[in-house]
């Protein structure tokens, strides 16, 4: 079994084209802002333009510049303190909830930080240590998942703004009549799950293990906003009988009685391109697990595992709406035999816990930190999203967040027991 750090994010090119290409990325996504909108945390689980930009600098100079590269000074040694996420082995680090507090540094200076940073790890990449590439490229996957943060970290802050505001001005897009739902039938099987080859993975994708699938029926698209507005109407956020115990608290307390972003009407949505009329033939968004399940729980279904999810994504081309489609939202797909949407347009909730596969040993040091102390009470999602890089997505890709998430690109996909 490799590595998770060994390869390139990209074989056709160099970790110094890589490197340049995603952060010059992340930066274009950020160009239709103005200042006021960098610094705005609309709820505790989101951070704010600015701290992403920051946080995905200080990554590559903490883990990368300070030990590899010798007689670096840091650009400002506070910041350790302020864009620190969540790595104790490190240091202290400023509350997560109060990021939107931070007016200082300013943007300027963070971008001042970002050139500064760049031009030192071309710099060491340039010696040609495989050790400092394979460091830089997890750094690469680690500043894409911030890529996604920030479109739906800006799209949450946009909500609540009473003028709801566009991102970018997006057309909507096209739509059609989606395939009839059905359940495609597959045998028991023991299936090899987990990272396999030599390109790029992170930690909590190894090591490949065998695990047992029962004979079931796999939906063959994911659920789309119609059949969500019918399971609304059918009651479906008033039958506590469908509900897990703690989802029904959770819907109870908040008051859920649609998903994020849409209007209380059912005819519209919020999006980052402004407020649209809401597209019954797209796949639903922003649901959160307890929603996910009770849905499934009302269609007489269940909602897959990430096992069988991935045995069968295996064999698929991995296609669809990315960032790189620029529609950044969920979309409707022509009407096609066989699996749709399997990758992009919404990541998709699991009944899988996020915890460690057989033999998992995470990284050494402080990066051991990355994904291995969140192996509690979070679920799985599987195939990437509208606002996920391409190149960043791959069958063994396993996203985690809490069961009440709702801010990110999720939505459901079915499966049946045979």
């Amino acid at each position: 079994m490799s590595s998770p750090l060994h390869a390139r994010a990209d074989s056709g090119s160099s970790t110094v084209d890589d490197y340049l290409r995603v952060r010059a990325a992340t930066v274009a996504l950020c160009r239709s802002l103005e200042p006021e909108d960098y610094v705005v945390q609309s709820m505790p689980d989101v951070s704010p333009a600015k701290w992403h930009l920051a946080h995905t600098t200080w990554f590559f100079e903490h883990f990368i510049l300070g030990p590899n590269l010798s007689g670096y000074a840091v650009f400002d040694s506070a910041f350790n303190y302020l864009f620190n996420s969540y790595y104790y082995t490190v240091g202290t680090m400023h509350p997560r909830p109060r990021r939107g507090l931070l007016s200082r540094p300013t943007v300027a200076t963070i971008a001042d930080w970002r050139e500064h940073v760049d031009a030192h790890i071309v710099r060491l990449l340039e010696r040609g240590d495989t050790e400092v590439e394979a460091l830089t490229v997890l750094g690469i996957n680690h500043e894409q998942q911030h890529q996604e943060l920030l479109l739906t970290d800006i799209k949450h802050v946009f909500s609540i703004n009473p003028l709801k505001p566009a991102w970018r001005d997006l057309k909507a897009p096209p739509s059609a009549p989606p395939s009839a739902l059905e359940f495609i039938p597959r045998q028991a099987a023991t299936a090899a799950i987990g990272h396999v080859g030599e390109d790029f993975c992170f930690d909590n994708e190894t090591p490949r293990h065998d695990e047992l699938v029962r004979a079931h029926g796999f939906g063959n698209r994911p659920i789309t906003n119609g059949e969500f507005v019918d399971f609304i109407r059918g009651g479906g956020y008033l039958t506590p009988e469908l509900w897990l115990s703690d989802g029904w608290a959770t819907a109870e307390a908040q008051q859920w009685r649609h998903p994020l972003y849409w209007t209380d009407d059912l005819d519209g949505e919020f999006t980052l391109g402004g407020l649209r009329d809401l597209d019954h033939n797209a796949p639903v968004s922003h649901v959160s697990y307890y929603e996910a399940d009770a849905f499934a729980r009302w269609a007489g279904a269940r909602l897959p595992t990430e096992a069988e999810w991935e045995s069968l994504a295996e064999d698929q081309s991995i296609e669809g709406n990315f960032v790189e489609s620029r529609c950044f939202h969920p979309a409707a797909a022509q009407p096609a035999n066989g699996v749709r949407q399997l990758f992009g347009d919404v990541w998709e909730w699991t009944a899988s816990p996020y915890v460690s596969y057989p033999g998992f040993k995470p990284l050494a040091g402080s990066l051991g930190e990355y994904n291995g102390k969140f192996m509690c009470n979070q679920l799985v999602l599987r195939g990437g999203s509208c606002a996920t890089p391409r190149e960043h997505i791959r069958a063994s890709y396993r996203n985690f967040f809490p069961p009440a998430a709702r801010w990110q690109f999720s939505g459901i996909r079915l499966a049946k027991d045979a």
